[in-house]
């Protein structure tokens, strides 16, 4: 496996991946809907975050993203197929550790509120912090550096 840097021009495998997964699927006008469609995504990646892309084979298998104002991780996905081989892990390794380097002391992200999912679990084996429900239902994961 190997994680390189997400480009520009990664975007449209961004959304492939992100429509793809099985738990809290979302489609493309599901995640319109929320305001995150290419040119949005294409600001963030032009300004305050970062994305990087696992590949096995040259081919893209999962992402992350993260977004150092506000010291966040946006998102990460991994392609139902490639579940459980360390993709996961070794993009949120890589996201945290340019949290950390943007200077933050504290990061966060949001996931289902619902401990039977993969996510929750995930998450909490990392090291995250379950400590808040937000308005939406989502429950608020904290990591401390």
């Amino acid at each position: 496996m190997h994680i390189r840097v997400g480009q520009l021009e990664d975007i449209e495998i961004l959304f492939e991946i992100r429509t793809s997964v099985i738990e809290n699927h979302q489609s493309r006008e599901e995640i319109a809907a929320l305001g995150i469609t290419p040119e949005t995504v294409a600001g963030m990646l032009q300004t305050d975050c970062a994305a990087w892309i696992a590949e096995i084979d040259n081919q893209p298998i999962a992402f992350s993203i993260a977004n150092a104002t506000e010291k966040t991780i946006f998102g990460m996905f991994v392609l139902p197929a490639y579940e459980g081989r360390g993709a996961g892990r070794a993009l949120m390794q890589q996201a945290e550790a340019w949290l950390w380097s943007q200077g933050a002391e504290e990061i966060w992200l949001l996931t289902g509120n619902d401990p039977t999912l993969r996510a929750y679990g995930f998450y909490l084996h990392l090291g995250w912090l379950p400590t808040s429900v937000e308005p939406d239902g989502e429950m608020k994961f904290i990591k401390q550096r």
